[in-house]
């Protein structure tokens, strides 16, 4: 007999599938029941409905997704690159905090601490030169990840006029369009 972690990971994971496909409110809850290989009463045993369930995958994939993507001061373009490999790596886990976003949902981190984290982390780069101090750390953390996730965000023009560039090559362009904006006035002054 399967236990009952078995069955409730079965069940985030058909979830995290449908979620991604469908949102809050196309997601079927026979369709994950189906996918998760367990009944509608074994999904509604272990979530009270399609709203909470929705907000156990958020909190999953929002967790999952902060912790695979670490912010070193001594190189901040290089998060930017991290954060462009896992959403092309983990499209679902993209999809599911877009649906979230456009759903008016908001989700949880564990202890609610990464992106405090990231802010000191950015502080710190501050501190030692490597990012333009005029920056507000609050305002930057979010163009860095709007910069990263350009290519899976973009309409569908900017894929049709790029079709032969390589994935490897919007990586490095996500990455010096981060370096170059995260770089000191003066210094940017001195390379133009």
């Amino acid at each position: 007999m399967p236990s009952t972690t078995d069955v409730r990971s079965r069940i985030l994971l058909a979830a995290r599938g449908e979620f991604a496909a469908y949102g809050l409110a196309g997601a079927r809850i026979d369709r994950i029941a189906k996918a998760a290989s367990a009944s509608k009463e074994r999904l509604y045993a272990h979530f009270t409905d399609k709203a909470a369930l929705f907000q156990a995958v958020l909190d999953v994939n929002a967790a999952e997704f902060h912790r695979a993507v670490v912010l070193d001061p001594a190189d901040v373009p290089a998060f930017v690159g991290r954060i462009f490999d896992h959403a092309h790596e983990h499209p679902d886990i993209l999809r599911m905090l877009t649906w979230a976003r456009l759903e008016g949902v908001d989700y949880d981190l564990p202890g609610g601490a990464e992106p405090d984290r990231k802010l000191l982390a950015l502080r710190e780069a501050q501190e030692s030169g490597e990012v333009d101090p005029s920056w507000v750390p609050e305002e930057l953390l979010p163009i860095l990840f709007g910069i990263a996730q350009a290519w899976v965000q973009a309409p569908l023009i900017a894929h049709e006029n790029a079709p032969g560039t390589p994935l490897s090559a919007h990586r490095a362009a996500a990455v010096e369009a981060a370096r170059r904006v995260l770089q000191r006035q003066d210094e940017a002054a001195v390379v133009r």
